[in-house]
C-alpha cells in the first residue's frame, strides 16, 4: 500500500456516521425495549426494567469497528478483531447488526425498525443475549466473560494465517492482568514469513469499575518506554473532538499497516532483517465518550462513572428520562436511518461485502475452515507386545514418533502446532525436532537448539499464553496438542472453563461450524514427579474439567504406550470438546498390543481376563479396577500376589481408559448403561479401585451406581514428597501390598482365611520403609518386578 493519505471531507463524514450508528444501537440495546427510531417521546414503558451492561468501553470500540471496515474496504485487507474489554458486546452486537451480518444469521433481527427493536430488547434480557462478547456475537472467537486473554488469542488466531490482520482492543483494566502482560511477548514467537499479523490497541479511557487504570495513569514517556520495550512502535491517537481523533485514527491505521506490510514483504522475499518491531496503536478517549456529561451534579462522562449505566433511573425520575432521550438524539438517528428503520447510504459507506465483513469472517467461525488432520495410522508406532507386563516404554517417546510425522504431514498447509511451556523435550516428545523446530524470531546463540524463524513448536514459559494461543489456533480453523506437567495445568484451568463454557454455547448456536477439539496432553505426572517433591503433584485438573458440559469435556487415562496412541489417534480427530489425555513419560510396562489397545480404547473400559483368576461361568469374588498407567501397575502387581498367596480367590481385572464411561449414559454421552456398568462391576462384589487422581472423583461419577456402597477407592489423597517412586503410592496407600489387604479385608470371610497373608503385606510395607531410608532405592522385588503370568 502507499503511503497514508488525510481523510477527504467526505470520508469522514461516512466515517462519523458509521460511529455515531453504532453508539446509538450501543446505547439503545442498554437502556431501551421499545420506540427504537425515536419517532415519540420517550416514556418509561420504552425503558427496559433491569439495566444492565457497559457504556463505558462501547464508544472507544465502535471507533475501533469503524477504522477496521474501513482498512477493510480501502485496502482489500483481510481482518478479524478481537474485543478485549469484557462487557463490550453492545458495541459487537450494534455492528455485526449495522453490516448485516447478525440479520442474515438472525432473520427476525434484521436491519429495519422491527429488527432493531428486537436487537435492543434481546441484550442482557432474559432469553436473549449475555452482555458481552460470546458465541452469540458474529465474528467473535474471543470469550469476553473472562479479562486477561486477548492478545495470546488474537496472536493464536495469526499463526500460520499468513494474509489475516488480527485487530485486537485491549482495555485498560484488562493490561493490568497477568496474562495480558505475559502475551506482550508473544510477538517475539510471530513468523512474518508464514504467520499474519496482530495489531494491539490499547485502549485508555482512564478507569475500571471504581478505580484508575494503571498504564492509564503512568506519564507519556514512561508508557512508550513501556510499550517499546516489549517491542512495539506504538502509534498515539488522544483527544475527543470526533472529527480528529477520526483522522488521527486513520492515519493511524494506515501506518501500522504499512509497516506490518513491509515487515511481511520483507520476510516472504527472503530479506535478512532483524526481529520487526510490530506497530500498536495507544488509542486513549474519554470513557463514556459521547455520553452523558454529568448526571444530578456528578461528573459522567470521562470518569469511572461512565463504566456501566451512566443513568440509572429513567423508568421513575422523569429528569434522567429527559437527559437520556436529549443523549440518544444527539446522534440523530433520523439522518442515519431511513423511516422504515434501514440504515442510510452513508452510515455503511465504509462497511465491507460478504466475508469481508467482521462478523461474516471464516476466521472468527473456525468450524468453516477446519481441514480433518492427515493422520498417520498408529500401528506404524506400535511397540511389539508378545507377553504383557515384560518389557518397558516411554508412552509419550512413543507418541512424538507419531507427532513427528503428523507435524512433517502438515508442513505445506501448516495447520498444527504442538504447544508446552518450555517443557517439550521433557515431556519426551522431542521426536517433532525432526520435523519443525520451535518458534523463535528473537536472538539466538550458538549453543542453542531447535530454534527457528518458521517452527510450529510454542515454547514459552507461561502456560496462559500456550493456552490462549492454542485457543486462538482452534477457534480459527486449526488443530493443536497443548503438553503440560500434570500440576501445572491448573494454571489454567479457569482459560479451560471458558473455552468449555464457549463450545456448550456454540453447540446451541446453527451457524456456529463445529472447530476441532482442544487437546491436552499431561504428563510429568503426580505418581513420577518424585523428584520435584509435592509442589509438583497434583492430578486435579482432571477433577476441574469433569465439573463442566458432559456434552463437551473427555477424560482418557490410557495405560500404556500403545493405548496412548489410539488415545492420541482418536482425540485428534475430535471436534467441539475438550480433552484431557493424562500418561506418563517415565518407562512402564507395556500391557496391550496395538490391535488389543485398539478394542480397549473403543470401548473405555473392559475385563482383562489374562489378568484375572475369574472362573468360566462364575462370578468373582472381588473385582480389582484401574485407571492410569501406575495404579495399572500396582494393580496388576496386587493380582499376581494374589495368584500366589490366594490361588483359590476368583479375581476379575478391570482397566478404566475413559472416565466419563463411568458415568450413567443419561448423564454422558460417554456413560454406560445400567446392564452394561453392572456386567463390568457387579454391584454385590467388592470392588477395589486404583485410581490415578483424587479418590472422591471416582466416588462422584459412580454414585448413582449399585456398586456404590461396595466401592472402594484407593487413589492420591494429598500426601507427597521427595521421595522414591514406589514410595509414592505406599504413602497414598495404593501400593499393591495395600491393594491385597484390601481385599482381604473386604471379601467376605476372607479376613479369618487369610490373616497371615494379611499380616505378610503390612510387613512387606514396613520393610520398604527401612529399605529406602537406608538405600535410597525401591525394594529389589519392587524394582525388578514383572508380570509373572503368560498373559493369555
Amino acid at each position: 500500500m502507499e503511503s497514508p493519505t488525510p481523510l477527504t471531507e467526505s470520508d469522514l463524514l461516512d466515517l462519523d456516521a458509521h460511529w455515531r450508528a453504532l453508539n446509538y444501537l450501543a446505547a439503545g440495546q442498554i437502556y431501551l425495549t421499545g420506540n427504537p427510531l425515536l419517532t415519540e417521546e420517550l416514556r418509561p414503558e420504552h425503558i427496559k426494567p433491569r439495566l444492565l451492561g457497559h457504556w463505558g468501553t462501547c464508544p472507544g470500540l465502535n471507533l475501533v469497528y469503524t477504522h477496521v471496515n474501513r482498512v477493510i474496504s480501502t485496502h482489500g485487507q483481510e481482518a478479524v478483531c478481537v474485543w478485549g474489554p469484557g462487557h463490550g458486546g453492545p458495541s459487537v452486537f450494534a455492528g455485526a447488526w449495522l453490516e448485516g451480518t447478525y440479520g442474515e444469521l438472525n432473520p427476525d433481527v434484521g436491519r429495519d425498525a422491527a429488527g432493531m427493536g428486537r436487537l435492543f430488547r434481546q441484550f442482557s434480557f432474559p432469553g436473549g443475549v449475555p452482555s458481552h462478547a460470546a458465541p452469540n456475537v458474529p465474528g467473535s472467537f474471543h470469550e469476553g466473560g473472562e479479562l486477561g486473554y486477548s492478545l495470546a488469542h488474537a496472536y493464536g488466531a495469526a499463526l500460520d494465517n499468513p494474509d489475516l490482520l488480527v485487530a485486537c482492543v485491549i482495555g485498560d483494566g484488562e493490561a493490568e492482568t497477568g496474562p495480558l502482560a505475559a502475551s506482550w511477548h508473544a510477538n517475539k514467537f510471530l513468523d512474518p514469513a508464514h504467520d499474519g499479523a496482530v495489531l494491539p490497541i490499547l485502549h485508555l479511557n482512564g478507569y475500571k469499575i471504581a478505580n484508575p487504570t494503571v498504564l492509564a495513569r503512568l506519564d507519556e514517556d514512561e508508557l512508550d518506554a513501556l510499550l517499546r520495550g516489549y517491542g512495539h512502535e506504538p502509534l498515539y491517537v488522544t483527544g475527543s473532538d470526533p472529527a480528529q481523533v477520526h483522522r488521527d485514527m486513520a492515519a493511524a491505521m494506515d501506518t501500522a499497516l504499512l509497516r506490518i506490510h513491509e515487515a511481511q514483504r520483507a520476510a516472504r522475499e527472503g530479506e535478512e532483517r532483524a526481529r520487526p518491531r510490530w506497530p500498536m496503536i495507544v488509542l486513549r478517549t474519554p470513557k463514556g465518550w459521547t455520553g452523558p456529561d454529568e448526571v444530578d451534579g456528578a461528573p459522567v462522562e470521562g470518569t469511572w462513572r461512565a463504566h456501566q449505566v451512566p443513568l440509572s433511573g429513567v423508568r421513575d425520575n422523569p429528569d434522567h428520562l429527559r437527559q437520556l432521550e436529549g443523549w440518544l438524539r444527539s446522534y440523530a438517528p433520523g439522518e442515519l436511518f431511513d423511516g422504515e428503520g434501514r440504515p442510510v447510504d452513508r452510515v455503511l459507506a465504509c462497511v465491507p461485502r460478504g466475508d469481508r465483513r467482521l462478523g461474516s469472517s471464516p476466521h472468527a467461525n473456525g468450524g468453516r475452515l477446519v481441514r480433518t488432520l492427515p493422520l498417520p495410522d498408529p500401528e506404524k508406532y506400535a511397540v511389539p507386545v508378545d507377553k504383557p507386563g515384560t518389557r518397558m516404554h516411554e508412552p509419550t517417546r512413543v507418541l512424538g514418533g507419531l507427532l513427528r510425522d503428523l507435524m512433517e504431514r502438515t508442513a505445506d498447509r501448516r495447520d498444527f502446532r504442538l504447544f508446552g511451556p518450555d517443557e517439550t523435550a521433557s515431556n519426551r516428545l522431542q521426536d517433532v525436532y525432526d520435523a519443525t523446530d520451535k518458534a523463535w524470531q528473537a536472538a539466538t546463540e550458538p549453543t542453542d537448539e531447535h530454534l527457528g524463524r518458521h517452527g510450529r513448536v510454542m515454547e514459552v514459559l507461561s502456560e496462559h499464553l500456550c493456552q490462549g494461543w492454542l485457543e486462538g489456533y482452534v477457534l480459527s480453523g486449526r488443530h493443536g496438542l497443548f503438553s503440560s506437567y500434570e500440576a501445572f495445568a491448573h494454571i489454567v484451568s479457569s482459560m479451560a472453563s471458558q473455552h468449555v463454557k464457549w463450545l456448550q454455547s456454540a453447540r446451541d448456536i446453527p451457524w456456529r461450524v463445529p472447530v476441532a477439539g482442544l487437546n491436552y496432553l499431561l504428563t510429568s505426572h503426580v505418581w513420577r514427579q518424585d523428584h520435584n517433591g509435592f509442589s509438583h503433584q497434583d492430578p486435579g485438573f482432571v477433577d476441574h474439567v469433569l465439573n463442566k458440559d458432559p456434552h463437551t469435556v473427555r477424560v482418557y487415562l490410557p495405560p500404556d504406550a500403545n493405548s496412548l496412541l489410539c488415545v492420541a489417534d482418536h482425540v485428534l480427530r475430535t471436534k467441539d470438546v475438550v480433552n484431557v489425555v493424562v500418561a506418563g513419560k517415565q518407562p512402564c510396562f507395556d500391557w496391550l498390543d496395538i490391535g488389543q489397545a485398539r478394542a480397549h480404547c473403543a470401548r473405555g473400559a473392559g475385563i482383562w481376563e489374562w489378568a484375572g483368576t475369574e472362573r468360566p461361568g462364575s462370578r468373582p469374588e472381588v473385582v480389582l479396577a484401574c485407571a492410569g498407567d501406575v495404579p495399572t501397575q500396582e494393580t496388576l502387581a496386587a493380582a499376581s500376589l494374589l495368584r500366589t498367596h490366594l490361588p483359590q480367590l476368583s479375581v476379575r481385572v478391570v482397566n478404566v481408559v475413559d472416565m466419563t464411561r463411568l458415568q450413567p449414559d443419561e448423564e454422558h454421552p460417554h456413560g454406560m448403561t445400567e446392564r452394561e456398568f453392572e456386567a463390568l462391576l457387579p454391584h454385590d462384589v467388592p470392588v477395589i479401585f486404583a485410581y490415578h487422581g483424587y479418590p472422591w472423583l471416582v466416588h462422584r461419577l459412580t454414585y448413582r451406581r449399585a456398586v456404590h456402597p461396595n466401592l472402594h477407592v484407593r487413589g492420591y489423597k494429598e500426601m507427597g514428597t521427595t521421595t522414591t517412586p514406589f514410595d509414592m503410592v505406599v504413602t497414598n496407600d495404593m501400593d499393591r501390598y495395600r491393594l491385597v489387604m484390601d481385599v482381604i479385608d473386604r471379601v467376605p470371610g476372607l479376613a479369618v482365611r487369610a490373616a497371615g497373608v494379611r499380616q505378610e503385606m503390612a510387613d512387606v510395607r514396613q520393610r520398604h520403609h527401612a529399605w529406602i531410608r537406608e538405600h535410597g532405592t525401591d525394594l529389589p522385588e519392587v524394582e525388578e518386578w514383572s508380570w509373572p503370568g503368560d498373559g493369555r
